[in-house]
């Protein structure tokens, strides 16, 4: 039963002339599939209605072939012919009573056309701003084309209606919107009734607001999303201007969606943004108008949201990261649940799969984007097939997935952890600088193992293939995790470097065992994830001077996909670290370290007390090894399977060890299915020759 302290989080609200049942909003966020995979998205919508999300909104919908932002892939409403998949994707919504909810996207001066080639329209004449820096400007539109903005929005509307959406969201927030780029002085720089003061600023958003309420009607709610302040200095839309903007313009919209400056402000991992980051931007707002606001913040306990409805700073818990990592959410706090609920960790991966335009993963719920792909229910297994027994060993994250997935299905499950404390990685990389949140990975997975007769767990349990063998289980998963290489092997080395014995030389392993350096110490970064930047940041905090080497033009390259690589740049710069790019470690001497130039080869010489090598892992596969020399004895054994799993299989994001275990356990007894696809896709319709 619901604890009567959230019950205000299930009262009913009004948003214009449609009524959500309760305060869950799932605000627009992206997912890798867009048009690309509509069908995969829209069964991950309906699952978050069947969750008990009192809102479900799509992802940004690019809603005019004059602005669209290739290579990424997000939703089209351009022409009628879009209008089927979208419908589609309001009827998932609609399956279980959420209200369903389109994000309509003219991007702009962020909308290179890369794919349409058309010129991009802003409303003056700047580069576009992209992640990448397309070499594109965008012309400032004249009357004209405000006259045809404001009809292809019209347009637009009334096609979002006849897809069956309960509310149309204009999108002027994260720097990505028409209507952010005209009321910010950094991208409106017009000398017209559109730019100087900011009622002239306004005058385009009153207007495609004023006109799509006409367009729609009565029968669908029209939301604003903006952001909260840009962040960009005295030309940037701040957050004072933002409230008067909205004491201005209080009642235009039938809802107000506020969110933090840039998409890395807004969504920041939590490594750098705690739960309910927002809460002094939008304090207060709610005073200068009679509209509900919804705000985000990674929302993830039950008791801040409910404390944010009553301090009256949000009527709806807006949550983007916290609905993929548990769907059922809403579900679980009215059920008396809270202890089952997934919790995000803020780890970003989910951002990575629109980043890299494929589809997203994320950490907590490996089921994300694969419900429609390959079936997978957040909160169902099917049952277990003929066999009984499952022996897992590593408690890792994917032995610890692998196991509550099986224990799920009805499976007996042994888990053999080598040490004594569950996690794996996890457990340790969880006691970092800033990854604390982390340890939920580890938290959810022991509760509800906790929580199953048919799940034992045993720790000190270093097995050997003899043990193995001779325990009598039918099926055997070995998940025994990976260790950091000491050699330098990764990229730019693939073979190991020269190394001298007399310079002490560590891995990451060894600084999150307690084994931290002193004095001067190279840290080489060959890995670019977050690892470098973490260990570099703990080292200087311990009082090393720190000098990071990478042979990228970035700190932490691949970060960028999680929207945190400038913010590990100004922290390492804070904490004192000297930060040496596009050199590689070319070799290590004793009291040195040379480097060299990606470009040129040019050598330069560091001085040195320590190094530390982040490169490659190597798979713990030890144990496999010798099963696999022993396969003929699995049988008269009682075993019908050992398969390796997660990091010792291959080393990769800990989403990929949640993936893979959980696959394991969806996959074990099920018929062989030969050279088939593992998942459904689309194939794009031919048109006529």
């Amino acid at each position: 039963m619901r604890d009567p302290r959230y019950d205000i989080l299930f009262e009913p609200m009004k948003i214009g002339p449609v009524t959500a049942k309760n305060r869950f909003y799932q605000v627009p966020h992206c997912n890798g599939g867009g048009y690309r995979d509509p069908s995969a998205a829209a069964e991950m919508r309906r699952i978050k209605s069947e969750g008990g999300w009192g809102v479900v909104f799509t992802e940004q919908t690019e809603m005019h072939h004059t602005s669209e932002i290739t290579p990424f892939i997000e939703l089209r409403l351009w022409d009628d012919a879009d209008i089927p998949a979208l419908a589609r994707m309001a009827d998932a919504m609609h399956e279980h009573g959420a209200l369903a909810g389109i994000q309509l996207a003219y991007s702009g001066i962020n909308g290179p056309n890369l794919y349409t080639k058309e010129v991009p329209r802003g409303p003056s004449a700047l580069p576009i701003r992209t992640f990448t820096n397309d070499p594109v400007q965008a012309r400032a539109m004249d009357r004209q084309d405000i006259r045809d903005l404001r009809r292809w929005h019209r347009n637009a509307f009334k096609r979002a209606r006849q897809a069956g959406f309960d509310l149309v969201c204009l999108y002027g927030a994260h720097g990505f919107g028409i209507i952010q780029h005209f009321l910010s002085t950094a991208t409106n720089q017009r000398t017209d009734e559109y730019g100087g003061s900011l009622e002239n600023r306004t005058r385009l958003m009153r207007e495609l607001i004023e006109e799509g309420r006409e367009a729609i009607g009565d029968t669908c709610g029209l939301t604003l999303r903006i952001s909260l302040d840009e962040v960009i200095g005295d030309l940037g839309f701040a957050n004072a201007e933002v409230r008067d903007m909205i004491e201005m313009h209080a009642d235009l919209p039938d809802l107000w969606d506020l969110a933090h400056g840039a998409w890395e402000d807004c969504s920041g991992p939590s490594r750098f943004k705690e739960e309910a980051a927002q809460e002094n931007l939008v304090a207060g707002i709610k005073m200068l108008t009679s509209r509900p606001i919804v705000g985000v913040g990674r929302f993830t306990s039950p008791d801040v949201m409910a404390r944010m409805i009553r301090s009256g700073t949000l009527d709806f818990i807006g949550c983007a990261r916290p609905s993929i990592a548990d769907p059922f959410l809403p579900r679980k706090v009215e059920e008396g649940r809270i202890e089952d609920i997934r919790e995000c960790i803020g780890c970003n991966i989910c951002v990575t799969g629109d980043m890299t335009m494929s589809i997203s993963r994320c950490t907590q719920n490996p089921t994300f984007m694969e419900e429609w792909r390959k079936g997978w229910h957040p909160e169902r297994m099917q049952a277990r097939g003929a066999s009984e027994s499952v022996l897992v060993v590593g408690a890792g994250p994917a032995g610890l997935e692998a196991a509550r997935a099986l224990g799920l299905r009805g499976y007996k499950v042994i888990l053999a952890e080598a040490g004594t404390e569950l996690g794996g990685r996890v457990a340790r990389e969880s006691r970092l600088p800033g990854l604390s949140a982390w340890g939920r990975v580890r938290d959810y997975r022991q509760y509800q193992l906790s929580q199953m007769p048919n799940v034992e767990i045993y720790f000190d349990s270093q097995l050997s293939a003899d043990d193995i063998l001779g325990f009598g289980f039918e099926h055997v998963a070995l998940a025994t995790g990976s260790t950091w290489r000491r050699d330098g092997v990764a990229r730019a080395h693939v073979v190991p470097m020269p190394i001298d014995p007399a310079m002490p030389v560590f891995t990451p392993d060894d600084l999150m065992s307690g084994r931290l350096p002193t004095g001067r110490i190279v840290l080489f970064d060959d890995d670019h994830y977050y690892m470098g930047g973490v260990l570099a940041e703990l080292l200087a905090r311990q009082g090393a001077r720190v000098t990071l080497v990478t042979p990228s033009a970035y700190v932490s390259d691949w970060t960028r996909n999680t929207l945190e690589q400038g913010a590990i740049h100004r922290r390492l710069v804070e904490h004192g670290v000297e930060i040496v790019l596009n050199r590689v470690v070319a070799r290590i001497d004793a009291g040195s370290v040379v480097t060299a130039c990606t470009y040129t080869g040019t050598e330069a010489r560091l001085e040195a007390d320590g190094v530390v090598l982040v490169t490659a892992r190597l798979q713990r596969d030890e144990l496999w090894q010798g099963l696999k020399a022993r396969r003929d004895a699995w049988a008269d054994s009682g075993i019908s399977s050992i398969k390796v799993i997660g990091d010792a299989e291959a080393p990769g994001p800990i989403a990929w060890a949640t993936y893979a275990g959980h696959r394991y356990a969806r996959e074990l007894d099920e018929p062989d299915i030969g050279d088939a696809l593992p998942f459904r896709r689309e194939i794009t319709a031919l048109a006529r020759a």
